[in-house]
């Protein structure tokens, strides 16, 4: 017979039972009977951020640098809505996330008590599942299932909305035995006559290419895409999502493609016969206008989430299945071949229009991610904010291996990196992480860095300062004539700052001193402020613009041409 616990006391065995050591959070008045409950159990470590919205994204980090759930914790009213914004970045890319939130009294919902907020209704679009629990016999079930639903099928955040009566409430009920939710399958078996029809359109292609995407991560397939690759001689491209499911240093990977992608790469696809999009969503940064995408292939899509088949880009082959199972079986099947003349027209385009890295006769942003890259030989865990340095991270760093790239793409979230990279920190005791940022994003979740320094977390961040929100600053360029609207970014001293949080601080402005300095953060313990002081008008090439097709290429102006129609 299971002893009557208090629903605080329940949410605590259910993340032990879970395996969660750390949970990120930020305390209020209708949590209290939980964070009064926590001091029972050192098991679980609490981690206080500065605002509940890093909360999100540090329990974001956790989750895509391990693939386990991360977890964050807010109190009602602002602190759950706070939460917002990390909870829809989860949903776009698809993280296991569980976020409890507290709410007023049961007696109290409905008539506008101190901070009450429907917190549900709120985030309702924004998640996989969510729930407000006014019992603590409900508390169980729920828990269970709600770590069940974030961690199975299509990944995603669930909420658990708890009120506070709840939290004080005794039960007896126990944990279920097994989990089971109507109307939802977590493995969906799969398609074996899709599979058939895949295997024939593999055997016929001349021309084919892989994009993979983060279906391959949180389904650790990449050990299944790395066979499939070597068996049939395929070429390997990834979403930005995707980078590090398939090793860059692997000479059948081709890199990233679309708007900022590899032009090799963006333009094999364009030439294919056949595209095999492994746990991707075709989002239009990866497309461009999707009427001209890979217009002559044949498109087999393999993904666990049947709404994502047709949705952007009609499936000739939609094979549905987990990842695991669904790419594991093809890989049995597929036949082994290979595809000389087609690698040969390939290698031709990349060796036309590389990623270029300019001379360095003045300290650009390029420089410092390829020397980040050379310095740690491609071992780090990388988290990125969004904008320019997150595409030139994208296209420079080498990444070997899953769980090692941490970034924000579907929602495109600038504040991202640092608290992210904080999370992954946690999760990964003993490994390098860096948190690449722009001045834009850093300064909007720079508040964190007394978190870094409370833990003396061994996180480095790499500041990339250009005096502009540079990616906006581009497309004001490119697009409107030069008429900079709003995006000078002025910045702070950010060395009496870092020496107000106690942060070591490296400032660097030529590349003579570029190596020195990065060697110089990763010798250093704990957290280590390193900003770079670059170019403030470099952009970021390849483009493809918004509106176009793939096959026109704004190319690099280092490169021999200008734009390349595939």
């Amino acid at each position: 017979m299971t002893t009557k616990r208090t629903g605080a006391k329940i949410v605590m065995e259910a993340l032990v039972r879970q395996g969660v050591n750390t949970i990120f959070g930020y305390p209020g008045g209708v949590v209290l009977p939980l964070y009064d409950e926590m001091l029972n159990w050192p098991q679980v470590k609490h981690v206080l951020v500065r605002h509940e919205q890093c909360a999100a994204h540090a329990a974001d980090g956790y989750a895509r640098s391990t693939g386990k759930v991360g977890v964050c914790l807010a109190t009602s009213g602002p602190g759950a809505t706070n939460l917002v914004t990390g909870i829809a970045n989860a949903l776009l890319d698809s993280v296991p996330m569980v976020a409890i939130t507290g709410n007023v009294n049961s007696w109290a919902l409905g008539t506008d008590a101190f901070q009450e907020t429907d917190v549900q209704g709120i985030t309702i679009p924004i998640t996989k599942h969510n729930y407000v629990v006014t019992e603590a016999d409900d508390l169980p079930g729920v828990l269970e299932e709600a770590f069940f639903l974030a961690s199975t099928g299509r990944k995603g955040p669930v909420l658990v909305d708890i009120t506070k009566d709840a939290f004080l409430k005794t039960s007896d009920i126990p944990f279920p035995e097994r989990v089971e939710r109507r109307g939802y399958t977590a493995q969906v078996p799969v398609d074996l006559l899709a599979l058939g029809e895949a295997e024939q359109a593999l055997a016929a292609a001349e021309r084919p290419v892989v994009i993979a995407g983060a279906g391959v991560l949180w389904s650790n397939s990449s050990q299944e895409l790395i066979a499939l690759a070597d068996k049939c001689d395929l070429p390997v491209i990834n979403s930005l999502l995707g980078l590090g499911v398939f090793p860059r240093n692997d000479p059948r990977s081709l890199g990233m493609m679309g708007m900022h992608g590899e032009q090799a790469a963006t333009t094999a696809v364009q030439n294919a016969d056949l595209v095999l999009a492994i746990g991707i969503r075709f989002d239009d940064r990866l497309t461009g206008k999707t009427s001209g995408f890979a217009p002559n292939a044949t498109v087999v899509h393999f993904d666990t989430d049947a709404s994502e088949f047709s949705k952007c880009i009609a499936a000739h082959i939609p094979v549905r299945g987990d990842l695991a199972q669904s790419l594991g079986a093809f890989l049995k099947r597929a036949p082994q071949k290979s595809h000389g003349s087609w690698w040969s027209q390939i290698r031709q385009w990349q060796a036309e229009f590389p990623i270029v890295v300019p001379p360095k006769d003045r300290l650009l942003a390029r420089h410092v991610i390829a020397e980040l890259d050379r310095a740690t030989q491609s071992e780090a865990i990388i988290s990125t904010d969004v904008g320019q340095h997150q595409m030139w991270t994208a296209q420079l760093y080498q990444f070997k291996r899953p769980y090692q790239w941490l970034s924000s793409g579907g929602l495109g979230t600038m504040g991202f990196g640092f608290p992210a990279a904080i999370g992954a920190a946690f999760a990964n005791p003993g490994k390098e992480v860096w948190a690449v940022v722009g001045d834009g994003g850093f300064q909007m979740t720079m508040q964190e860095l007394i978190t870094a320094v409370e833990h003396n977390l061994d996180v480095k961040i790499c500041l990339v300062n250009n005096g502009y929100l540079g990616m906006v600053r581009q497309w004001q360029e490119m697009f409107y004539d030069n008429r900079y609207s709003h995006v000078v970014m002025g910045s702070p001293d950010y060395g009496k700052l870092a020496e107000a949080y106690g942060v070591h601080y490296i400032q660097c402005s030529t590349n003579d001193a570029l190596a020195d300095t990065i060697e110089a953060a990763r010798r250093a313990p704990g957290p280590v402020l390193c900003e770079f002081i670059v170019e403030m008008e470099e952009n970021v090439f390849p483009m493809v613009a918004a509106g176009a097709t793939n096959d026109h290429i704004l190319a690099d102006p280092l490169n021999r041409k200008s734009e390349v129609p595939a």
